[in-house]
């Protein structure tokens, strides 16, 4: 097992410590993380560099200026499948994730699911932190793309997921068009209609310790746009593909 966890990072300094420490004193099998940064302006990307020392299998992957979140999990999906990864976590940096759960995820990873979620919104799943806007439009927003997309997946929004390496190579990434939370449910929806098997762990999100949160609303604004593309992709997959494994989270 080749376990790698992709950590983008934007001016992520004061947690990328913390978070790499908390990572790597999990007991997960083969395991190995990747930094993905974007040029952080307070050196986010020369402290992943120092902290290589104690992290033999960490690695930094250096872009030159701030692309957004999607790009960067799409390079660093490319470079940790290059690597030989068999299982990949895609996380955040600020503690929002808990590490503690990656050993959980990894579990259903490996034994009843080809794509496993961190859920804020089954039975067991939480958030701590935010304020009530903040929840309504996470809400609305994942009800509206459950709804437009005729799915039963809870949390299409989330960021804190386990992809099997199948997962990963069957999706084009040179395809992925979205940013921002969009991005998310894209992946899971092209999973999904690819036929893999997709869970729902529950999780508890707790909004960052430190640093500024990169949320905005206009991210909510593309994804209310965004599913409207990806709910036609579903056409352009065969019948019989789009009621094989993956099934029994679309709606009839």
């Amino acid at each position: 097992m080749n376990v790698w966890v992709v950590l983008p990072t934007y001016n992520e300094r004061e947690n990328l410590a913390g978070i790499l420490r908390s990572i790597f004193s999990q007991p997960l099998p083969g395991l190995s993380g990747l930094v993905v940064d974007d040029g952080s302006p307070d050196g986010t990307g020369e402290r992943a560099e120092q902290l290589r020392g104690a992290y033999p299998t960490l690695f930094v992957l250096h872009r030159k200026k701030k692309r957004g979140l999607a790009r960067a999990y799409v390079d660093g999906f490319r470079d940790v499948l290059a690597r030989g990864a068999t299982h990949i976590f895609e996380m955040d940096a600020d503690f929002s994730h808990d590490p503690a759960l990656l050993p959980v995820l990894l579990q259903r990873a490996t034994s009843d699911a080809d794509l496993v979620l961190g859920s804020r919104y089954v039975p067991g799943g939480a958030i701590r932190n935010w304020n009530w806007p903040r929840r309504f439009v996470s809400r609305i927003g994942n009800w509206y793309a459950r709804h437009i997309l005729n799915i039963s997946l809870r949390d299409l929004t989330g960021g804190y997921k386990c992809f099997r390496r199948t997962v990963l190579e069957s999706i084009d990434l040179a395809t992925i068009s979205s940013t921002g939370y969009n991005f998310q449910i894209e992946l899971t929806w092209k999973a999904l209609i690819a036929g893999f098997r997709i869970v729902e762990e529950p999780i508890t999100f707790t909004e960052r310790r430190l640093g500024r949160s990169k949320f905005h609303f206009g991210i909510i604004l593309e994804s209310m746009i965004g599913v409207w593309a990806l709910r036609r992709l579903a056409f352009t997959v065969p019948r019989k593909q789009r009621q094989s494994r993956g099934a029994s989270r679309l709606r009839s």
